[in-house]
């Protein structure tokens, strides 16, 4: 590990991600908002390319929130079941159709506050889902990627991803806030994986003090 170089500028890592990775948006297919919040909730502890294999199957079979909330649960067990974790997040989208419907007149809450009520909803779900949807921007989605690599860049010395993101609100913009976490993420999958690195390729080696030369 090199250690004599100082935490980088976030804004140059910003650039210097953004040159790389473009435009972006969530790796999770979907067409309505509320599938986007059942991929995401069907996420935890899953890859997006898993999700994105069993989710067109999903939502045909339950192409709205009423489906969902007046299926038999083992049936949206089946269906989720190579996700992970199948029982507790067939519950959690059940729970989350039923509330959407019951209490928010079927329309996905675009606050906080609200969204963070919704089963399967923690932060990270609820900043996804309101940054997607409503353009929204309370927080700072960390996921694995963001937890590790953040951490590398010196960005954070915490490892609970609550704690990680109010780091990363003290110094990012606002308006840098979703497509920084999604740079990140990409970023994760593509050169500063977990187990991997490709520190050579990577457009953030010179600056980034964790680089193995």
């Amino acid at each position: 590990m090199n250690r004599t170089r100082k935490t980088p500028s976030l804004t140059e890592v910003y650039s210097r991600l953004k040159k790389e990775f473009g435009e972006v948006e969530t790796p999770l297919h979907y067409k309505q908002p509320h599938e986007l919040a059942i991929a995401v909730i069907l996420s935890a502890q899953c890859t997006d390319e898993r999700v994105n294999q069993i989710s067109p199957e999903l939502f045909r079979t339950f192409p709205t929130l009423a489906s969902f909330a007046n299926a038999e649960l083992s049936q949206i067990e089946k269906k989720v079941f190579s996700t992970g974790f199948y029982k507790n997040k067939a519950k959690n989208i059940q729970g989350f159709a039923k509330m959407v419907l019951n209490e928010f007149g079927g329309i996905i809450p675009n606050k906080m506050e609200d969204a963070i009520k919704l089963p399967g909803f923690g932060r990270k779900t609820a900043n996804v889902v309101l940054a997607e949807l409503y353009g929204v921007v309370e927080g700072f989605v960390v996921d694995t990627h963001v937890k590790r690599i953040t951490k590398r860049l010196g960005f954070t010395k915490n490892t609970d991803p609550i704690k990680i993101e109010k780091d990363m609100l003290k110094i990012t913009p606002t308006a840098f806030c979703r497509n920084l976490s999604l740079y990140l993420i990409f970023l994760g999958r593509k050169q500063c994986a977990a187990r991997r690195t490709d520190c050579p390729s990577c457009p953030l080696s010179d600056l980034c003090p964790s680089y193995s030369e």
